[in-house]
């Protein structure tokens, strides 16, 4: 596992959910070179060098599509697009609020609810 995407996810999540490790079962596992986040099983935010995405529903996806400089994610370059996946720029993921805000929602959609 990449140590210093693992370090960033977890600081990032730590700023944005000081307490998701207590309200959920939180690990972290390989994805395609990359660190995956992972709620109580489901998928929910993922870390490589394309940067941090998190995973959404459908109506909050396209509201974060609007914002300059979001991107759709690919693993590999010339890769299959995760579709319900946003790399999100910097700015949103130093906006603790509006990052929080994501977070939450991802993952509310990652345990189904």
């Amino acid at each position: 596992m990449q140590s210093n995407h693992l370090d960033q996810l977890t600081q990032l999540l730590k700023r944005a959910r000081p307490r998701l490790a207590s309200t959920h079962e939180l690990e972290f596992k390989n994805v395609f070179g990359a660190v995956g986040g992972y709620v109580n099983g489901n998928i929910f935010i993922s870390c490589g060098t394309f940067g941090v995405a998190l995973r959404l529903p459908p109506e909050p996806l396209e509201r974060v599509f609007r914002e300059k400089g979001v991107k759709h994610l690919q693993y590999f370059p010339k890769g299959h697009i995760k579709k319900e996946y946003a790399v999100l720029p910097k700015r949103i993921l130093e906006d603790t609020k509006q990052f929080g805000a994501l977070v939450e929602i991802s993952i509310s959609y990652a345990c189904g609810n």
